[in-house]
This record gives structure tokens, C-alpha cells and sequence, in this order.
């Protein structure tokens, strides 16, 4: 739940049991924190199946947000879910707002972070297929497709063929 920030309240970060972002954040809206989980669309493998499942974007961290000088943060500590709040010494540590704002404005509609899909590889780089029909086989990355697809030159039968292959399946050789 991404809620506003409170007059004289500031951004902070509060880190949280494996897989347990979201209770964390229930519990701490609970008591009147507001907070903020960004997440993002996460292309997951199962059983040679892929699925598309939100994650967070900052595995075992949210953000919340509170004045010290009127709040009881020192509840956030024994919140069910979380581990401890970030702080310098005995002072929560502060994030600047510019960065959550920096965040927010990288949502879609959904409310999910939308990531910079950069080609991992250059044009004439040396890849290897790690799985399917093609596994172990050697090529040339030629370039990006759509969909997170990538096309690559592969040395088939004594000469160049183009295979286009889902990003994953491509590593470095």
C-alpha cells in the first residue's frame, strides 16, 4: 500500500524477513505507518514453464515513512515481519525524497516499476544456447527482437543460420 507523505515525516528504510515484504507492510499499516514496496513484473522458470510474477523490487526491504519527533517508530522494531530499521547509529537512517519520487515516477498504471531492457550483449559477441533444441551451441549475437527475444547466427550444417531464441536462453561464451 503506497500512501503519501506526512507533513515533517521523512522516508526511511525498514528490512524485512526472506519473503516477507508484504506482511511487514500490512502490520506497519496497521499500527498508521505509511509505507512504500515498489515492485516490478519478474519473468520466473518452473518446470520448463515461464511466468510472469511481481516481485519486489528490493528483496527483504520496504520503505516507510514517519516524523520522528511525533511518532512512536521505535514500534517498528518488534513489527511481526520485520527485522530492524535501518538506522546510523541509534537515529533512523533518512532516504531523500527525490529518490521514492525517483520510483514512483517508473510505475505503470498496474503500479509496477518499469525497468530500462538493455541488450546485454553487442552485435558480433560470441554467445552459447543453455537450453532447448539448440542447447550448447555456439554463435554470433545479431540483436534484439521484440519481446524479450534475441537474435543470434548459429554455424548449423556448415553454414550461418539465424535463430531467434527468448533472451534466457542466451549466455555469454
Amino acid at each position: 500500500m503506497t500512501q503519501t507523505l506526512m507533513s515533517g515525516s521523512s522516508w526511511h528504510v525498514v528490512q524485512v524477513h526472506a519473503h516477507a515484504e508484504a506482511k511487514a507492510q500490512m502490520h506497519l499499516v496497521r499500527q498508521g505507518f505509511p509505507t512504500y514496496l515498489p515492485r516490478y513484473l519478474k519473468r520466473r522458470r518452473h518446470a520448463r514453464r515461464a511466468e510472469i510474477v511481481p516481485a519486489p523490487l528490493y528483496p527483504s526491504y520496504l520503505f516507510v515513512t514517519f516524523n520522528r519527533a511525533i511518532h512512536r517508530w521505535r514500534s517498528i522494531h518488534s513489527t511481526v515481519g520485520v527485522t530492524r530499521l535501518v538506522c546510523n547509529g541509534d537515529v533512523p537512517a533518512i532516504i531523500d525524497d527525490s529518490i521514492i519520487d525517483g520510483l514512483k515516477s517508473r510505475e505503470d498504471a498496474q503500479g509496477f516499476i518499469q525497468l530500462e531492457r538493455r541488450p546485454q550483449f553487442a552485435a558480433g559477441d560470441k554467445v552459447r544456447v543453455s537450453e532447448g533444441v539448440f542447447g550448447d551451441c555456439l554463435g554470433l549475437f545479431e540483436g534484439m527482437g521484440d519481446r524479450q527475444r534475441v537474435a543470434i547466427l548459429l554455424e548449423l550444417l556448415g553454414r550461418k543460420v539465424r535463430v531467434v531464441l527468448d533472451e534466457e536462453f542466451v549466455v555469454a561464451a
